[in-house]
């Protein structure tokens, strides 16, 4: 009985020396990623033909979305640290939701930006448009596994798995989604000042 509660001890260490590694290295890789198409916005921006436009009042909505649903993250956290079952239900579903709002705004937000006539392709469409759609659509594709994270986490803590002795996979989850606040706070801040 010893060796296999050894064994899994052992697992779970592993288990923790690989997954928050890993997880950094992807999400270098998307930072790289939208540190270059950021760049090469600026770039193209300074050829000219540059067309100006307002950003949709919805970004401004799901910025403060996403940092609410960062608070309610830390708090799905909290509770699992102090073995609190109901509130890591309450605080994973919250957190989701908040997740699932954010969608809904960028969607509505780029139904504004078509209604200012500000396409993604096509004979009307414009540089600034298209980097505007690839990299807000670049984000909420990574948003989209934060979300199936967020979802794993809640089903889980349905049936009570994590507790202060089992944090790792919201940990993970956390991590990753405060990652992606971060990471939409600096494309609304860039797009707003990079115009």
């Amino acid at each position: 009985m010893e060796e296999t509660m050894s064994i899994q001890e052992e697992k779970k260490i592993t288990r923790e020396k690989v997954a928050k590694p890993m997880l950094y290295v992807g999400m270098i890789g998307m930072v790289m990623i939208f540190a270059s198409l950021t760049s090469a916005y600026i770039v193209r921006q300074k050829k000219g033909d540059w067309m100006q436009f307002d950003l949709p009042q919805m970004f401004y909505i799901s910025t403060a979305i996403i940092i609410i649903s960062s608070v309610s993250m830390n708090w799905t956290l909290s509770a699992a640290k102090k073995n609190d079952f109901k509130s890591i239900k309450l605080g994973a579903l919250i957190t989701l939701l908040l997740g699932l709002a954010f969608v809904v705004t960028q969607f509505q937000a780029w139904g504004a930006l078509v209604d200012q006539k500000v396409f993604f392709a096509g004979k009307y469409s414009n540089a600034s448009g298209s980097f505007l759609y690839v990299l807000t659509g670049l984000h909420l594709l990574h948003l989209a596994g934060g979300i199936i994270s967020i979802f794993v986490v809640w089903i889980k803590s349905t049936q009570q798995k994590y507790n202060s002795e089992n944090l790792l996979g919201i940990r993970l989850c956390a991590i990753f989604w405060h990652f992606l606040d971060l990471l939409w706070i600096y494309l609304f801040v860039f797009l707003l000042f990079q115009r």
